[in-house]
């Protein structure tokens, strides 16, 4: 009787777990409708695993909800804190699986939407990792062009497509093309005329054929891109770089068109100065990252308490992404952060800016056609940035 009991008792405990996940499928699924019409930022966060620099056998801050992966806990000060995100990534979850998470905002770039990713977290929590990933296991730069032109070979012949590349960093507060004959020139951002939006003047701005295209630019550009040695990390980004993609179409049986933009943006790293152990000219680099960073705080603290003045222009970094944070974007923040016990403070920073993000509504962001087709905007390419 007793084992009879149990096995009943434990029969109703899987039906329970099955109706709970259920109703957690469910939930999401209509939480992320309701994210699509409000226009909020998606958040998800990524753990990294433990790494050498966190020393031999690092004491483990981070635990998962079982049932749950929108939910992650964080041992902090004696107590446990709590953050809700959109999705969490387990230290051992692949490329793939992160990309597969993102793959349908890729789509509504193709579509003719405004997109917008980005990395954020502290110095060595794996932004370039996610982001652009080792030669053998490619990260969303490269899955992202990958499933572009995917989705432009799948809508032949009744589309026709082309695709264009910039690839720029911010640095030092200064705006440099990382294609350009000469990477520390800087550049400035303009506003259009008819006030439609921002771009830059004498950007360059490739057309490319393939994923192979796209990756002599990475190639390039990563040799370019401004990285230095700090305690904190090894290879320590000291610039926040921006991979822009825009996707004109044109459909082949009338004058419709599409134009979607793609930023995939690699913040460079949160970090404090005293821990970073910069000094000189690394000093200097790292209060130009932080004030950046500060600023982005800012503009999101004005965003979510719907203050008349938003702060965009405190920064290059804001004022380039004022077209995505303002409402014409699905946008989408992958937070970074380590596991180790030694970098529980940053961790919790990134966390806590992450469930801020989270609760800001834009707007629904609105698809971009046109009846007629502009062929000047296919001609002069460098002429704007949007």
């Amino acid at each position: 009787q007793i084992m009879d009991s149990i096995k009943e008792a434990a029969d109703v405990n899987v039906e329970l777990l099955h109706r709970y996940q259920k109703e957690m499928r469910l939930r999401k699924k209509y939480h992320n409708e309701l994210v699509e019409l409000k226009g909020n930022i998606r958040v998800m966060c990524r753990i990294r695993p433990a790494i050498d620099q966190d020393g031999p056998e690092p004491e483990n801050i981070i635990s998962f909800d079982k049932t749950d992966d929108s939910i992650i806990n964080v041992a902090y000060r004696g107590s446990k804190k709590i953050f809700e995100l959109d999705h969490i990534f387990k230290p051992n979850a692949t490329q793939v699986e992160v990309f597969h998470e993102v793959g349908n905002l890729i789509t509504s770039c193709v579509d003719g939407f405004n997109v917008c990713i980005f990395a954020y977290g502290q110095t060595g929590s794996g932004k370039t990792y996610t982001m652009e990933g080792p030669p053998d296991d490619h990260g969303i730069y490269q899955r992202s062009l990958l499933k572009i032109f995917h989705e432009i070979e799948e809508r032949k012949p009744h589309w026709n497509y082309q695709v264009f590349v910039s690839l720029t960093q911010i640095y030092n507060e200064s705006l440099h093309d990382l294609l350009g004959k000469d990477p520390m020139a800087k550049l400035d951002i303009k506003q259009k005329k008819d006030g439609s939006g921002l771009y830059v003047p004498n950007l360059n701005i490739v057309e490319v054929k393939c994923v192979k295209d796209v990756n002599n630019i990475l190639e390039e550009g990563g040799r370019n891109r401004t990285t230095a040695a700090t305690q904190a990390n090894v290879v320590s980004s000291r610039s926040h770089a921006l991979l822009c993609v825009e996707v004109i179409g044109t459909n082949a049986n009338n004058t419709a068109t599409s134009q979607g933009k793609l930023n995939l943006i690699d913040l460079a790293g949160s970090e404090r100065v005293s821990k970073s152990g910069a000094d000189g000219e690394r000093l200097k680099e790292a209060q130009y990252i932080n004030k950046s960073l500060s600023a982005l705080g800012d503009v999101i603290h004005a965003l979510r308490n719907k203050i008349a003045h938003i702060p965009f222009r405190n920064s290059k970094l804001t004022y380039l992404l004022k077209d995505s944070l303002s409402g014409n974007s699905k946008t989408l923040m992958m937070v970074q952060a380590s596991p180790a016990e030694k970098n529980a403070s940053e961790t919790m920073c990134s966390l806590s800016f992450a469930q801020r993000l989270r609760t800001i509504a834009l707007g629904a962001a609105q698809k971009k056609t046109e009846s007629i087709v502009d062929v000047s905007i296919k001609q002069n390419k460098n002429a704007y940035y949007r």
